[in-house]
């Protein structure tokens, strides 16, 4: 019989000494206080290398973590384990292949991990619980991958689909995600990798027809979603989602609180984060919405300035809930 026991996407009840062992080798014990940080990016009226965080079940305004190695716009965050983060690439102005890493439940500043095989801005991120990858930019179509507990420079995974930058990234405990982009217009494409495995990215499907470049996403174990983006021009406050144990194309659930690109987003695996970006203007509002059903978003609080392009990670998104799952045959 199948017992399905608290886990990540649904942490309640009582648990016995055994199912707290089974569920932290797992990787599915819940983490306490979950943050969700944001790093560099357009942070009026420049590239900048401030960080700041959230704790993503309290509603509020972004709080000062620490800085980046170096000031930078286009930087990518979505590589998280549960105790550390990380900030790949990005422009200095001169693009960095830079690979900065913070301890997620501390504040203070990055320190270097090693560097992407080539200098890259613009560029996608996704991760497991081990395993980081990041996906290249809109002239390179590069995937490189690094394991996140142990410093130093990345390899090579493989190649994207179609080289394009500003993707909506995403993870689930296997697969990582990247949705539509620019390449240098609006593009709909959505790719595929499996973090245990090396090699060229797999067509997934294609983002819906309002949602293409510059969107930002977030992910639960089971489900992807992503938020604004140019059509082909204008923001776009459309909010799609995708199943990550099937492929096809994205759907509409939701949306902003109006048109924006350039944001930022990460997620616990319940609830989906979206920061920043521009309507043109630029933005410092903090938006959510829940993963499972979606809808309209909820004001969450402001960060300390407009920002535009900046990197995001958490400790809780959707590529952590792994392990059994919760679920234990016996």
């Amino acid at each position: 019989m199948a017992l399905n026991y608290p886990r990540l996407d649904n942490a309640s009840g009582v648990w016995n000494m055994k199912e707290v062992t089974d569920a932290v080798k797992g990787g599915y014990w819940p983490v306490s206080g979950s943050r969700m940080c944001m790093a560099g990016g357009t942070y009026d009226p420049a590239a900048d290398d401030t960080v700041e965080f959230i704790t993503i079940a309290t509603l509020g305004n972004a709080t000062d973590f620490g800085n980046l190695t170096v000031k930078r716009i286009g930087v990518e965050g979505h590589q998280a384990s549960f105790t550390r983060g990380f900030v790949t690439g990005g422009g200095t102005p001169s693009v960095t292949a830079a690979i900065d890493v913070f301890t997620t439940m501390t504040t203070g500043n990055a320190t270097d991990f090693g560097d992407l095989t080539k200098s890259q801005n613009y560029v996608g991120g996704a991760s497991n619980s081990t395993r980081a990858i990041s996906w290249g930019n809109v002239s390179e179509n590069i995937i490189d991958y690094f394991q996140m507990s142990t410093a130093g420079n990345a390899t090579d995974f493989g190649d994207m689909t179609v080289a394009r930058s500003n993707k909506a990234c995403m993870n689930s405990p296997t697969r990582g995600v990247a949705g539509a982009g620019r390449a240098p217009g609006a593009n709909v494409t959505i790719d595929y990798i499996t973090f245990a495995s090396t090699g060229n990215a797999t067509d997934f499907g294609d983002a819906g027809a309002a949602t293409k470049g510059a969107a930002s996403g977030a992910s639960s174990s089971t489900r992807g979603a992503y938020g604004g983006g140019y059509f082909p021009a204008t923001a776009n406050s459309e909010i799609e989602y995708i199943e990550f144990a099937s492929t096809g194309n994205a759907i509409d659930y939701g949306d902003l609180s109006e048109g924006k690109v350039y944001g930022c987003a990460s997620s616990s695996s319940i609830r989906a984060i979206y920061a920043g970006g521009e309507t043109p203007t630029h933005r410092n509002t903090i938006e959510y919405w829940n993963i499972p059903i979606g809808g309209t978003v909820v004001d969450f609080g402001d960060l300390g300035s407009t920002w535009e392009n900046p990197g995001a990670w958490s400790n809780a998104h959707g590529g952590l809930c792994d392990g059994n799952q919760g679920v234990v045959d016996t």
